[in-house]
């Protein structure tokens, strides 16, 4: 049993650690991409896990969300550069108002225009309100209505048969 080989620490700092020495070893004012990242660990590390590109894109991804890393036209900043761009939320950005302009009117409170909002109502048709109350204790028809007879041409005749000279 001697002979069993005990797991060695890996010799490789971690991810995170790698990617932000590589940044900072890389000094480019306008961020570093991932490529850059990637030639400068493999130079400084040498023995690399074979799953480095997979690891290197997840862990930057996750440094990306976490918000340590800015991402940026294709480039990677450390997120407390003094160079890094500002940081913009999502959307069109407000309008910049002018500070030596004067403040804009107060709307007046609306008291009504006298006209209620939407659609006005249909006018009320007094026919319609007389067959309502007429037809109001009878059933009503379920169903497709029947279909209605066609009106029939009338039948051909043949023209009345006029005496023949003998």
């Amino acid at each position: 049993m001697a002979t069993e080989e005990v797991a060695k620490p890996s010799p490789l700092p971690p991810y995170p650690e790698m990617i932000l020495a590589a940044l900072d070893g890389l000094g480019d004012k306008n961020g570093s991409n991932k490529s850059a990242i990637s030639r400068y660990i493999e130079g400084k590390y040498g023995e690399l896990p074979p799953a480095h590109a997979s690891l290197l894109t997840a862990h930057l991804a996750r440094m990306k969300e976490s918000g340590e890393l800015i991402f940026l036209k294709n480039n990677y900043f450390r997120s407390d550069a003094p160079d890094a761009p500002p940081k913009r939320g999502r959307g069109r950005p407000p309008k910049v108002r002018d500070p030596n302009a004067p403040p804009p009117p107060p709307k007046p409170a609306s008291t009504g225009s006298g006209r209620p909002r939407g659609r006005p109502p249909k006018a009320k048709d007094p026919l319609d309100a007389a067959v309502a109350q007429a037809t109001a204790g009878m059933p009503k028809a379920r169903g497709r209505p029947p279909r209605r007879p066609r009106p029939r041409p009338p039948p051909h005749r043949p023209p009345p048969a006029t005496a023949q000279p003998p």
